[in-house]
Parts: C-alpha cells; structure tokens; sequence
C-alpha cells in the first residue's frame, strides 16, 4: 500500500461519512467534522459532502457542513455544482442553504441558471441571475 491508497478501515470510515451526507444525519456528520473529517471530502466520483447532502434534500446538512467549512462551489468529476444539482432536483430549502452560503449560480456545466432555465422555472431564473 501507497501513502496515497487508504487502507480499508479508512475507506469504510469514508463510506460512513458519505452516507450521512445521503440521509441528513446532520448531527452525526457535523461531529465527524469537528473532530478532523475534511467538510470538502470527496468520492470516487469527486461527489463532495455538500454535493450529496444537497442532491438528497437535506438543507440542514448542507448549512452545517458549510458553517464548518465547505465549499458549495466545488465541481464533481462531471463538473456539476451542489446548487445545479438542487435545482435539478428542485429542493428548495437547499437552494436558499447553498444561496445563503455564497454558492455561485453560473459555476458548472450546467450550472444552476442553465438547469433552471432547461425547466423553464421563470421565478428561480430571475432569482439565480444577477
């Protein structure tokens, strides 16, 4: 093994995080940051804790990871942002989490304004433009 490969405890420990992120468990991810879980840590798909919060709904998770430090503007692998991603999904407690974060609604491809526009929502364009 590499200094670079984790070892397997580590990759489930990972795999724990990531999938607190997925449910919301806001209190327990929120611990495993404040004691030195990265709150930018990403997936093998370059998913960050905030991407997948935020495509799962969970704008709480997604306030407290970035209370603590994470990016909402960081691209996954696809070059999609958490805030596209909420747009997509249409969760609107997360868009004013990532908003209130200083989420940017041009980053990605598509980015947040380009996703709403593809779904023609006229009120959420006229809110991401500037």
């Amino acid at each position: 093994m590499t200094e670079e490969e984790p070892g397997p405890e580590l990759l489930e420990l990972w795999s724990r995080v990531f999938g607190f992120a997925r449910t919301g468990e806001t209190e327990t991810l929120a611990a495993y940051v404040d004691a030195g879980i990265s709150p930018n840590l990403t997936n093998d798909k370059g998913d960050t804790l905030v991407m997948l919060a935020a495509y799962h709904g969970h704008a709480a998770t997604v306030t407290a990871l970035l209370e603590r430090g994470a990016d909402p503007n960081r691209l996954n692998d696809r070059g999609q942002s958490p805030l596209a991603g909420a747009v997509f999904k249409a969760e609107p407690e997360v868009i004013n989490a990532l908003l209130a974060g200083n989420a940017d609604p041009n980053a990605g491809e598509p980015s947040a304004v380009d996703t709403a526009r593809m779904f023609g929502n006229t009120e959420l364009i006229a809110r991401l433009e500037p």
